[in-house]
């Protein structure tokens, strides 16, 4: 069974957010990480992992991704806060 995951990125000061869609969550970290997956998450330094949904259906994480994205900030940051409190940067291997 293939894994698709749902994950929001951040940059340092928490106020600009990257919400994506993706089978290797791990790799695409990574390229984050490494300023290679994105022009938008390149410009703004979002590189922090912040919250993440698993999905076991690559079409329901899709739907998730549009549905987060149509949310204004404050509910964004109300879901994050339910599943990390302070906002840290989360690994995820």
């Amino acid at each position: 069974m293939q894994l698709s995951y749902t994950y929001i990125l951040t940059n340092k000061y928490r106020t600009t957010f990257y919400i994506g869609v993706i089978a290797n969550l791990s790799k695409r970290l990574y390229e984050h990480y490494e300023g290679v997956a994105s022009v938008y998450t390149k410009k703004y330094n979002i590189k922090d992992l912040i919250y993440y949904e698993e999905f076991t259906d690559i079409n329901q994480a899709i739907a998730r991704e549009k549905q987060l994205k149509n949310w204004h900030k404050e509910w964004k940051l109300n879901l994050i806060r339910k599943f990390n409190p302070t906002l840290k940067t989360l690994s995820y291997q």
